[in-house]
Formats: C-alpha cells, sequence, structure tokens
C-alpha cells in the first residue's frame, strides 16, 4: 500500500505541476525563454493571424513554443534504449526494470496501439473494449464490493471505500439514485464490463484474482494498461503480457510499448 501511496502522490506531484505551468499569466516579449519548474523551456515568437475569440483580422499575436527538458537521470537511462529497436519480450522487461526511476515498486504499464483497419475489417468500433485475465494480477490490491442498501446508503453519504462496484440487476433502480455521484468517477456498474451480473459473487472473485478490462481511449485505439509491478519476476511479467496479446488478437494490434511508472518506453517486438 505504501508503494501505490507513493506512485498516486508522484502522479499528483506531476499534475499539479501541469496545472501550474498553465495558470501562469505572464506575457514575456518576442525571444524571451521560459524555464518552468526546470523541466520545460519555451521560446516566444510571433504569430499572425486570427485566434479564436479575437477581435479584428490579421492581428499578432504571440505564441510560446515549449520544449520539454528531462532529468539528468532520465537522460542518462534513455541512452540504455535504442529509439527505432524492437525487442524481444523479455529483453524488454529487463531493460525497462534497469530504466525505471522511482526508488518505490513501480508499475510496469503496457500501452497498445491498435490497427484500425483490422479492427474495420471484423466490424469492430475503433472503440475497443475486452476483458482479460492476468494470471499473475496487477500487484495492486483491488477493493471490489456487492451493492446493498448499506453500500448505497455510504455512497449517497459521500463514502466510497472500494475500487469496483459489482450489482445484481435487481439493485440497478436503487442505484440509479447515487448515478450522478458513480458515473462521474467511473464507478457505475455496467453490463459491459460485466459489473451488472446474476452472480456477483462469482465476479468479485473474478475482478480480485487477476481480470481487468481494458479499453481504448475515447476517439483514439491506443489502450494503457497495468501488466504487473517492478519487483514481479521477469516471467510473471511476460506471461501477463501474453495474455493480454492473445487475449486482444495479434491481428489487431500495430505497435506494442512497454515502460514502468517513470522511465523510458520500450518497442516490443510482436
Amino acid at each position: 500500500m505504501g508503494d501505490e501511496t507513493q506512485e498516486k502522490e508522484q502522479k499528483q506531484k506531476a499534475e499539479a505541476r501541469r496545472q501550474t505551468k498553465a495558470s501562469k499569466k505572464d506575457k514575456p516579449e518576442d525571444g524571451d525563454v521560459l524555464n518552468v519548474a526546470g523541466e520545460t523551456e519555451g521560446v516566444v515568437v510571433e504569430a499572425s493571424g486570427k485566434k479564436s475569440g479575437e477581435v479584428g483580422s490579421g492581428s499578432a499575436r504571440k505564441k510560446i513554443i515549449k520544449i520539454k527538458i528531462r532529468s539528468k537521470r532520465y537522460q542518462e537511462v534513455i541512452k540504455m534504449v535504442e529509439k527505432n529497436k524492437l525487442y524481444p519480450l523479455l529483453d524488454a522487461i529487463s531493460l525497462v526494470k534497469q530504466t525505471s526511476l522511482t526508488k518505490f515498486d513501480g508499475t510496469v504499464e503496457l500501452h497498445i496501439n491498435l490497427n484500425p483497419l483490422a479492427l474495420s475489417e471484423k466490424g469492430d468500433k475503433t472503440d475497443f473494449r475486452t476483458t482479460i485475465n492476468l494470471p499473475h494480477g496487477t500487484g495492486k490490491k483491488i477493493n471490489v464490493v456487492i451493492a446493498d442498501e448499506k453500500i448505497i446508503a455510504e455512497i449517497a453519504a459521500g463514502k466510497i471505500n472500494f475500487d469496483i462496484l459489482v450489482a445484481h440487476p435487481s439493485m440497478m433502480p436503487q442505484l440509479a439514485k447515487v448515478a450522478r455521484i458513480l458515473g462521474p468517477k467511473g464507478l457505475m456498474p455496467n453490463p459491459k464490463t460485466g459489473t451488472v451480473t446474476p452472480d456477483p459473487e462469482k465476479r468479485v472473485k473474478e475482478l480480485t484474482t487477476g481480470q481487468i478490462n481494458i479499453k481504448t481511449e475515447p476517439g483514439n485505439p491506443i489502450m494503457h494498461l497495468p501488466v504487473g509491478k517492478v519487483s514481479f519476476p521477469d516471467k510473471q511479467i511476460a506471461e501477463n503480457i501474453s495474455a493480454v496479446l492473445k487475449g486482444m488478437g495479434i491481428n489487431k494490434i500495430a505497435k506494442v510499448f512497454l515502460t514502468a511508472t517513470m522511465g523510458p518506453s520500450v518497442k516490443i517486438h510482436i
């Protein structure tokens, strides 16, 4: 749990830095160089043309071109990865572990670019989703609960102590009362994800022993999913990845990348 907390804090700090950069309202002069939090530099240039919301036409406006500058540690480990090389699976896993930059037990993440043509030929939408059984789980403890009157009352009071909510179809009318709370958080039970089922006890067991639901980004044939922890044996991570690729179908996949929570990505040969 300590590693998961550290990982969440790391991501929250990164998000806070992004928001800080976006909220800066300084207006630098042409040619000025910006340096925000030691990570990004930008050069201000003049650009002409009408911008959405501007008054008049042909008015000049300033545009900031941002250049991301990585940390010294990142610049050192990125040299270990050949940019255009497709690594065999076990070699990729080993390299991702060596280049992981976190002091805590980071998550090993799989990023998949799907082939839109292969999806359309089979009649699938580009918004693709499926369920995968990971033989060794993700390494993260998942709290799955079954919806009942007590759980619904806790949700209505703003108390949510679960990661996944599973419901019997008969409970859906009562859950509608808290749909506005669960919906935005992505916690509303849904038949498409198998969280509305006549056998919720069986579904809870499946979800707590390595079954995950994955889907593409809205409007983009890209998928991101955890496949273990850096501390996992290489063989277990490899078996989890193989289960994902087999479950999705190799013909639907265009490119596969592997990375740790913080570290460079490695291209995998499939």
